[in-house]
């Protein structure tokens, strides 16, 4: 590394021997400290580790989970849709909904979490039935979003805890949002899957309870309700053209109401969806 260093006094203006020595101590010493400076940045590796406070979890969170447990043996689907309040004492409480092999539920949750400085998050989570599930992630710096995994022996769930805002009603979900779905079939269907199994739509909410669904030329309606704690029903018409479904969801929003995190209720279909500007 090639250092350029630049002499300066400081207020010495007489040319005797004492004076030219401070000069001389004085700029060598400034350019050891810019040098060592230099070398600490450049030493950084690119990418470095980002830095998380405890500070920075905090509030409500919409919780998204969606994937496969093989607790039972054969993989069965799972999706999970909640909001939990994170405090700044490290408890966590909230509601979870689960929507495991086709029966959808929903509990009180309690828990625990830890944030560490390098931005890594463990959480614990227990429901009514006094049984835990584990999860651990990462967080973006400012805590605003974690990325989420079940830790659990034969669980493979992942998702996402998203800030939510503190209050919602109808009009904090409005405008247009690209959607997406995607879900399992589930050995409770009887006549096969109910809809398709992924899809992508365009869906237009007009902030007061109306939705309007654009699938390629095929455009349907359908209606959604905004609860204050920011969870939201939905149910809308899902068409290519030449088939069609109702698809049933809960989900909460986030992201100041840019996004929405949401479940299939439907008790035929596991699947998890996304709405996002």
């Amino acid at each position: 590394m090639a250092v350029v260093v630049a002499f300066q006094t400081t207020g010495c203006v007489d040319m005797g021997i004492q004076c030219w020595l401070t000069n001389s101590i004085q700029a060598f010493t400034g350019a050891l400290l810019r040098t060592a400076g230099l070398v600490a940045l450049a030493s950084l590796p690119a990418g470095a580790a980002q830095l998380c406070s405890p500070a920075d979890i905090h509030g409500p969170y919409g919780l998204q989970l969606d994937g496969v447990t093989t607790i039972a043996g054969s993989e069965i689907p799972i999706a999970v849709v909640g909001r939990l309040t994170l405090d700044s004492d490290g408890t966590v409480s909230g509601v979870t909904s689960v929507n495991f092999n086709g029966l959808f539920l929903g509990n009180p949750t309690t828990g625990k979490f830890d944030i560490q400085t390098d931005c890594t998050l463990t959480l614990s989570l227990q429901d009514t039935s006094g049984a835990f599930q584990h999860f651990a992630g990462t967080s973006e710096p400012g805590g605003g979003r974690v990325e989420m995994r079940q830790t659990d022996p034969k669980t493979h769930e992942r998702g996402w805890l998203v800030r939510s805002p503190d209050h919602c009603d109808a009009a904090a979900f409005h405008g247009q949002f690209d959607f997406s779905l995607s879900g399992h079939s589930t050995p409770l269907v009887s006549e096969g899957v109910k809809g398709a199994g992924s899809a992508k739509a365009v869906v237009q909410a007009d902030g007061s309870g109306s939705l309007v669904v654009q699938r390629g030329d095929a455009k349907t309606g359908g209606t959604y309700t905004v609860d204050a704690d920011c969870f939201v029903q939905l149910e809308f018409g899902l068409s290519d053209g030449d088939n069609s479904a109702l698809v049933k969801l809960r989900g909460v929003l986030v992201n100041d109401g840019k996004e929405l995190l949401a479940v299939e209720t439907d008790p035929e279909q596991v699947a998890a969806a996304r709405f996002s500007q």
